[in-house]
């Protein structure tokens, strides 16, 4: 059976939000803070991981990065609470 996918949202060090998917979010959070996350984190590491959400397909998490990614910063904020 294919792994549940997620989409999570990390508070990078200097405060900024990083939305993205995954469906091993520990291990991709981890990637983030070794610097090998992805562009955005690179130089933003450590990150905390702040939110996940189990989204079930890539397709239907990918859809919801997309919204979540479309959400100003004091959504995104509401959404985590």
């Amino acid at each position: 059976m294919e792994k549940a996918w997620f989409v999570y949202i990390v508070k990078c060090r200097d405060g900024k939000l990083y939305t993205g998917i995954s469906n091993d979010v520990d291990k991709r959070v981890s990637k983030h803070n070794k610097g090998k996350g992805c562009r955005f984190t690179k130089y933003r590491y450590p990150v905390r991981l702040i939110y996940s959400e189990e989204c079930g397909t890539k397709s239907s998490a990918r859809k919801r990065e997309l919204e979540i990614q479309g959400f100003k910063r004091s959504k995104k904020l509401e959404l985590i609470k």
